[in-house]
């Protein structure tokens, strides 16, 4: 959590497209949230930059929100230059939907099994 909050802070002050830092808001509460940095702790250092921290609030999951915000977050880092992304996940399914598509299996730092690595490439 401590590797967020300092990505957090690198995103406010400075002018870079990594990392960014997007929320999905009903009136003032945030109703769902994602980061895109250059590493989700994993030791697949050359794909990059990584989708993470993905959460939509339960009273809001099968809406269609944390599709909506996925789609954004493309667009807006292809706005960037960046046309290419990648996302470690325990998920099935839920990403091929919005145009993910399984690339490999990873290892995450500090952890015994590994884990499933999408990826997204924006459409020309």
């Amino acid at each position: 959590m401590h590797a967020y909050l300092e990505s957090m802070e690198d995103c406010l002050s400075s002018n870079t497209a990594v990392p960014q830092w997007y929320m999905a808001m009903d009136g003032d509460r945030i109703i769902a949230g994602m980061g895109v940095i250059e590493n989700d702790f994993h030791d697949r250092k050359d794909l990059t930059p990584n989708v993470c921290a993905v959460y939509t609030e339960e009273d809001c999951r099968g809406c269609g929100v944390a599709g909506a915000l996925l789609h954004y977050v493309c667009e807006d880092m292809k706005k960037c230059g960046i046309n290419t992304l990648y996302l470690v996940t325990d998920h099935t399914s839920f990403y091929e939907r919005y145009g993910w598509k399984f690339l490999c299996m990873v290892q995450g730092n500090d952890e015994p099994d590994m884990t499933r690595m999408y990826i997204h490439e924006a459409e020309a």
